[in-house]
């Protein structure tokens, strides 16, 4: 089974997950944790985590992804975190930097990170297909 925790991506990866006919015996969840909130109250990313590193980094994306896994009791979590913008960028996170994890029982998480072009729509599909590869590769 697997749970997927989004924010830039507001559900695409779980929207295309469950758009495969069958989908529903291995599909948990999904966590749709676009606030700072959200990802502290739904999956337990430390508050002190997103202050010190942003919500858009390595570190918060592994732990979106280990809570997902934890919360949902899945074997499987996917988690992407970034900047779809137009806004939202800083000198050192520009627009389309992604940040993809994937927390698998019994494995270390693993990471990705991305520098993707294009406007929002298209970071967004980027994402969506990066997450997907990601979890291709993990399962194959």
């Amino acid at each position: 089974m697997i749970a997927t925790a989004e924010s830039c991506t507001g559900g695409l990866v779980c929207g295309a997950l469950t758009a495969i006919p069958g989908s529903s015996d291995v599909v948990d969840r999904a966590f749709v944790t676009y606030s700072y909130a959200a990802k502290t109250e739904m999956l337990g990313v430390p508050q002190a985590m997103i202050v010190e590193h942003g919500a858009v980094s390595e570190e918060v994306a592994r732990a979106m992804a280990e809570g997902a896994r934890e919360r949902a009791g899945v074997e499987l979590a996917v988690a992407v975190t970034g900047i779809a913008g137009p806004g939202g960028a800083t000198p050192t996170k520009p627009v389309g930097l992604v940040h993809i994890a994937l927390a698998a029982a019994g494995r270390a998480s693993r990471h990705e990170r991305h520098l993707l072009k294009g406007d929002r729509s298209a970071v967004r599909q980027a994402s969506l297909d990066a997450a997907l590869a990601l979890i291709l590769r993990s399962v194959a």
